[in-house]
């Protein structure tokens, strides 16, 4: 999943010059007859993804043995923070993987490199245009596209049959009425919906035809009528018969997977990075049990989700002979062969359509999302996208607790969004 930092950490991100930029701040060395040793930040999860990410390190410096990689796996709650720290002062690593709401503002702040003409974009033309617009930062590539993913309904075909439901529901109101049927028919919970996160209310959003803020025409829009329609159609899936009221914990996240992967419940919203965990769960043992559909449309007709994903990254602050390194273990990283590895072992969703081998595709999960790619809709070009989220999330809770109204929450949202962008309209 994507995390932002706070706003207040973000703007002072923004605001500080990258003073180390005249030599290598990752501590990374070389000797004039002697291997470049990068340093490479992994933000994956460490149990289920890291090594097969470590593997590939391994890989590269097989095939490059001029290149030595210094691999580090960072937690991902902990990594912008991390990241923002290291490169403003020292320690920074020359290479990292960065979530694609981190890349334009670290862009901003002067952090990366631009990457067009590099040794890491040689094979540009072959990645997905909206995900390297998504890499880019007023004109310039600041990232190469690693995996991507994006927000689908996930759902257990065994216990949808057993309800009578045939196919997955398309809007919100046929989902409410599943989800009674499957309480009804097929005795579990129908729904189970994130609560309290801004980045899982995004869908109601934009099946509204809004976002949080327009960043073409610099309005926030987040207390608009259509987002507060939005908001109140989310309400109604915490509290809808046969949907699991809003779970609020510090643990709610793992409850709901828990759930769902023990055919406790028969759906939930989510993104592929779940896959590889819904499979160890009992109701998916066979993986063909796991539907995954578009998420349902609002009352613009329409179904959209965020695009999400990681990019790599290489830091401006290491010196030419360590960003050359970083540029060609960036493509390494990003070739055909090592997303086709990352897919097949990691279950997560390559970047470039020459990765979708016969073999990817034979995983039923990464078949199921790829389909609903093209619902996805890319982040616009603000740096402060992601602390957007912060916000939101928080009022959101609110909301659900009964703690602000609907149009109160979502004022004070827009109220710390006009913190965080100034020249935004409200």
């Amino acid at each position: 999943m994507r995390r932002g930092i706070a706003a207040s950490a973000l703007v002072a991100a923004l605001a500080v010059s990258l003073a180390a930029c005249g030599s290598s701040g990752s501590g990374s060395s070389s000797s004039a007859s002697g291997p470049v040793t990068i340093t490479y930040w992994d933000t994956s999860n460490a149990t289920n993804e890291a090594p097969t990410y470590q593997e590939l390190a391994t890989k590269f410096e097989a095939a490059n043995p001029n290149i030595k990689v210094t691999f580090v796996n960072v937690p991902f709650d902990q990594a912008q923070n991390k990241l923002q720290t290291a490169m403003s002062s020292k320690g920074a690593p020359d290479v990292f993987r960065s979530e694609v709401g981190w890349t334009a503002a670290f862009a901003k702040a002067g952090y990366l490199t631009p990457l067009d003409g590099t040794a890491a974009l040689a094979d540009v033309s072959a990645f997905q245009p909206s995900l390297i617009k998504q890499a880019t930062y007023q004109g310039k590539t600041y990232g190469v596209p690693l995996v991507t993913d994006t927000l689908g309904l996930l759902y257990n075909k065994a216990l949808f049959a057993k309800a009578g439901i045939a196919a997955a529901p398309t809007s919100w109101d046929e989902l409410k009425a599943d989800a009674a049927a499957l309480k009804d028919k097929a005795g579990v919970d129908g729904f189970w919906m994130r609560a309290g996160d801004g980045y899982f209310a995004m869908p109601l959003l934009f099946g509204e035809g809004t976002d949080m803020v327009d960043a073409a025409g610099k309005k926030i829009t987040i207390n608009s009528p259509q987002a507060a329609a939005a908001v109140e159609t989310y309400k109604s899936l915490f509290t809808a018969p046969g949907t699991v009221k809003a779970d609020l914990t510090s643990d709610g996240y793992a409850h709901m997977m828990d759930a769902f992967g023990s055919g406790k419940v028969a759906a939930v919203i989510n993104g592929p990075w779940e896959i590889t965990n819904i499979y160890k769960g009992s109701a998916f043992a066979d993986k063909t049990n796991l539907g995954i559909a578009a998420v349902p449309a609002g009352s613009s007709g329409k179904a959209g989700a965020p695009t999400g994903g990681h990019n790599i990254a290489v830091y401006a602050g290491s010196d030419a002979a360590h960003q050359a390194a970083a540029e060609k273990f960036a493509a390494f990283m990003t070739s055909a062969d090592s997303q086709a590895t990352i897919a097949q072992k990691n279950s997560t969703l390559p970047t470039r359509s020459d990765a979708y081998t016969a073999a990817v595709k034979a995983d039923p999960g990464i078949a199921g999302f790829q389909a609903i790619l093209p619902a996805a809709k890319p982040r616009p070009e603000l740096p402060e996208y992601s602390s957007l989220f912060t916000s939101s999330g928080t009022n959101l809770a609110k909301i659900l607790q009964g703690q602000e109204s609907t149009q109160a929450g979502l004022d004070s949202v827009a109220t710390d969004y006009a913190k965080l962008l100034p020249d935004f309209a409200k």
